[in-house]
Parts: C-alpha cells; structure tokens; sequence
C-alpha cells in the first residue's frame, strides 16, 4: 500500500468511503509516543462500554449523594479514562472508545442534570429477575442536559486512535413520556422537541470528528417481546427514520445501529425473541453500519441467512464474534472461525466484527471483570485480522 492518511477523516476524503478500504491508522502510543501503524482489512470495532474501575463506581455514587466535591469525582474519572484509552489501544483495536467510564448508563446520559423527571418510568425487566427503571417526564419542555459529545471530545484529547461515539436512540428516549398526557405538554410537543435533540446529539459527534457515531437500539428486539404485533417496533422504526433523514447519505455512512438483546449483570431482556422479526424492519433503517450480536446467538447460520436476505447492498454488517455476558475468553482462532463463516454470507467489504453488546452498559454493572473486557477485544482483534489473512484480503 503506497498511500498512508494521517486521520481517518483525509482517507474517506480520498476514496470516498472508508468501508472499501483497509484502516490505516498512524498514532502515537502514551507511554513510548513511538509512531506505530495499524493496518486491518476487515473493519472491527468495539460497541462502547467498559466496566469502570471500583474507585470511579464509588466516586460516582458520592458525587451523586454529595458526599464529594465534583473536582475529586473529575480527578478519579481523568485516572480511568486515561488508563482505558491506554488498554485500548494495548489490544491493537484500530477504532476505540471511552469505554463510557463518565456515563451513568448508556441510555439515560442525556437526563444528566435535567429536572423535569420523576423516578416512577418505565420498568425493563431481565431474564435473572433484576430490573432497571427508567425516569418519566413530569413535564415540558424536553432537553438534554449532557450530549455525548462531552465525552467524544474528552477522550480525543488523550489518543490519536480514531474514537467512536456511542449515542441512544430516539425511540429509547420516546419511553419517558407517560401514558397519562402531561397537562399543558402534548405528546406531538415532545416527540418534536426529542427528534432534534436526538438529531443534536449525532451532529455534534459527527462535527467534533467522530469516527462514526452508533446508535443504541437495544429497545428493537424488547418491542417484540412487549407487542408481538410488531407496532411497537414499527413505532420506534419511524422514529429513527425522522432523525436519520435529517442527515446527508454522506453523514449517515458514518452512523450506525446497534441491535442487541440488552446486557447487563450477565443477563438479557429479550433473547428470546426471534431475529426474523427484527431484521426486515432493522434494515430499513437508512443507517450505513449496523452492529448485531451473533456471537451468543444459538443459530448464527440461520442468522446470516437472514442478514443475507434483508442487508441492503450498500449497508455494512458488523457481526457480535465476542459475548459480553460470558466470562471465557474466546480465542483468536474460534474468532477467525466465525468471520469465515459470516464471509460466506457478506461479502468482505461489507463485513466487519465488533462485541455482542457493550461490557458495562450501566455504570454499576460489575459483572464482568475490567481484565476479562480487554482480553475478549484483543482476542477480537487478533482473530479478525487472522481471518483477514487466511482469506486473502
């Protein structure tokens, strides 16, 4: 290869989109600043979270409780973002994140600081009995207090790596209206306001140079469960679509769509439910990447079929080859293994590998050890450039 780009931004700028071609990514290490290069001709990235380390899960919980000063909280987050970024990049990952250390749970970042909520929301219930509970809005107007471009910004000080952001969805979000109409805000009112505070969201990320921005929709595959009808998903479906169609064809090859059957203490919420519901409205998402859990999944070949089937031709897949849920360290080579096998059913330049789900969605979630996370991306990594190699890409 006889052309190096120093950002991944001047090498979509030269070919157009970056799914066609190798990652080539110049960085510097923060221990040694030794110039290094990363070449991978199979797309792999990971979702989002890391489980934080215990120091920042108990800063956090005194900051919320008052009991410390928002300095201290900052000092301790600084430490585990920095050593985040570091392991990352150790693992040979040529796209990382923050691991989401500063945000309180993947999908309520956004109510960070906001007021106008009850604690009284929706109810999602796990396999293993345990719930999480969302907040419900008590009343208008509706803005987000924190955008996830805060966190962007916050760990490309600290890495040349290309950095993704993860965002949540508008159809998550949507959840916080009741039932019962708020007197003086309609429910028209508030789905106007989240659809461009949601848009919001994305821009920013996208302007601030992210590597692409994902959003969560683990919600998908629980609609189905809750509403076997599939109106529920057609609902939320919709509702993405406004926001995606806001952007350029440019800017949404840079967004994607995480689908997953949630994750968290080692559990799922809707695992049960069958992917042939999912997938025919999934892919109609006018999103460029879409991020699937497979690696967990019972039936992968029947899975690919469907991705197969349903795939529109200029979509990216990438397939879940490690699962969060599972403390074994899958191997390089079953890794490889599973991208032969999805490479028979997506064609290579279309065909990327990334973790089921994110390791720590919510911020208390310290079922899978901090170790165990980065070895499960190296092995990903290794096995998807193993794989690359004995395909002949």
């Amino acid at each position: 290869m006889s052309i190096h780009f120093s950002t991944e931004k001047e090498e979509r700028r030269h070919n157009g989109s970056a799914a066609n071609f190798p990652i080539v990514v110049l960085y510097y290490g923060l221990s040694t600043r030794e110039v290094r290069y990363r070449i991978m001709a199979l797309l792999t990235e990971p979702i989002g979270s890391i489980p934080r380390p215990p120091e920042l899960i108990d800063a956090l919980g005194k900051w919320s409780a008052g009991a410390i000063q928002q300095s201290e909280y900052e000092q301790t987050l600084d430490t585990a973002l920095r050593d985040t970024i570091r392991r990352f990049e150790e693992t040979g990952s040529p796209v990382i994140t923050d691991g989401e250390q500063a945000k309180p749970s993947f999908a309520t970042y956004p109510l960070t600081g906001v007021a106008n909520l009850a604690a009284d929301g929706v109810t999602i219930p796990f396999a293993d009995g345990h719930t999480r509970q969302l907040p419900r809005l008590n009343g208008g107007p509706f803005r987000y207090g924190t955008f996830a471009e805060t966190y962007l910004k916050n760990a490309m000080r600290l890495t040349r790596l290309p950095v993704k952001q993860a965002v949540i969805s508008v159809s998550a979000l949507s959840l916080l209206y009741p039932a019962a109409a708020i007197a003086g805000y309609s429910h028209d009112q508030f789905e106007q306001e989240l659809l461009d505070e949601a848009e919001s969201d994305i821009r920013r990320c996208l302007l601030a140079g992210a590597h692409c921005v994902q959003i969560d929709f683990t919600e998908g595959r629980l609609s189905l469960k809750l509403d076997p009808s599939g109106g529920l998903l057609r609902k939320f479906v919709e509702l993405n679509n406004q926001v995606l169609c806001r952007f350029t064809a440019e800017d949404r090859s840079l967004i994607g769509v995480h689908s997953c059957p949630g994750g968290d203490k080692d559990s799922t919420h809707s695992a049960s439910v069958d992917y042939a519901g999912l997938l025919p409205a999934l892919f109609w998402l006018p999103a460029g990447r879409f991020y699937l859990q497979l690696a967990s999944e019972p039936d992968r070949k029947r899975v690919l079929g469907l991705i197969k089937q349903y795939r529109q031709p200029d979509q990216v897949v990438f397939v879940g080859v490690t699962d969060p849920i599972t403390p074994r360290i899958e191997s390089p080579r079953e890794v490889c293994d599973a991208v032969i096998e999805a490479a028979s059913f997506i064609p290579p330049d279309r065909l990327g590998t990334t973790d089921d789900c994110g390791f720590a969605p919510f911020a208390d979630d310290v079922s899978t050890a901090r170790d165990i996370a980065f070895d499960k991306i190296r092995a990903r990594v290794e096995g998807t450039r193993m794989a690359a190699k004995e395909m002949g890409l």
